[in-house]
């Protein structure tokens, strides 16, 4: 299969990102940190989630930070809507997409969201529901789609199943995650195999995690079996919260300088996509876990 000539990247820092931080951010250096990256040129931006403070601290005041970032024509700002409620408050905020979140592992779905998959399912078709009442787009995530934390292996079947579901009830792209970053190569070409059977190429997306030092691997695989969206955030923030001390989120700045060697577009201005990195790994009082950021630092 040929590779895409273009690659969609969905940053997911301040989200995905910040939300495994320990370090306290401020909704204005959020602002700060949404608009340094659609300046570099990132064309989807997930910028916070509606979900109770109380269990993400992090992620208080994402409706503060939907209304003071800049604008950019081309750039969707979405965020993640785990709940009606917190559907109707990104909303009211001006959120342009939202994304809704299922499990892959029955054990991973109990204990992260105290139901099983398809009660998680059940609760997103009202969600859904009212976004395309409203002409709002939503994103499915998969989660644990190469290993569970607590179940282990987990089989491309029952990814398929949860995949299809969100896609029959309206989710326009799904985005499978390798959420502790297990996944190799060859596992992740099966899995997209396999899922490619129900969910078209056109409509996936890769998540992957950098536990295990394969997160840029597993992208490759992914572009050899088409696929052209993919997860990553600015300087590799958010650890993995199931491996005490693990890197989590694939570092942007990585992704892009191996879609530029491989002559796959993206239209992301790299020095100012690792300027962006620098600024809030600052602010956390950390070092970027971008390899390519940290050359970039050497060399200038």
């Amino acid at each position: 299969m040929n590779m895409p000539s273009r690659v969609r990247i969905v940053e997911v820092g301040p989200r995905d990102g910040l939300q495994n931080e320990h370090h306290p951010v401020e909704v204005s250096q959020k602002i700060q940190l949404v608009n340094a990256l659609s300046d570099a040129g990132l064309e989807y931006i997930e910028v916070g989630s509606f979900v109770s403070p109380k269990w993400v601290p992090q992620m208080a005041g994402s409706g503060e930070v939907l209304a003071g970032i800049e604008r950019k024509s081309g750039v969707t700002y979405a965020v993640l809507t785990p709940n009606m409620r917190g559907f109707e408050d990104a909303l009211t905020a001006g959120a342009q997409e939202v994304a809704v979140f299922a499990g892959a592992s029955e054990s991973f779905s109990q204990r992260n969201i105290n139901c099983s998959i398809s009660e998680s399912l059940a609760r997103f078709a009202p969600i859904i529901q009212a976004a395309q009442q409203n002409g709002i787009r939503v994103r499915g995530y998969v989660s644990c789609v190469l290993g569970c934390p607590y179940d282990g292996a987990v089989q491309p079947e029952q990814v398929m199943a949860v995949a299809r579901e969100l896609r029959e009830m309206g989710c326009y792209e799904i985005s499978l995650g390798d959420t502790i970053g297990v996944g190799t190569a060859k596992a992740t070409r099966t899995l997209i195999e396999v899922v490619g059977n129900q969910v078209p190429r056109e409509h996936m997306a890769g998540h992957f995690h950098d536990t295990y030092g394969q997160a840029l691997t597993n992208i490759y695989a992914s572009l050899q079996e088409g696929v052209a969206v993919f997860d990553s955030s600015v300087a590799g923030l958010g650890g993995c919260p199931y491996a005490k001390g693990a890197s989590g989120n694939v570092a942007t700045e990585d992704v892009v300088y191996l879609l530029n060697g491989l002559g796959i577009e993206t239209g992301v201005d790299l020095s100012k996509l690792a300027e962006a990195g620098r600024m809030i790994s600052q602010i956390i009082g950390r070092n970027s876990s971008s390899k390519v950021a940290a050359a970039i630092a050497a060399r200038s």
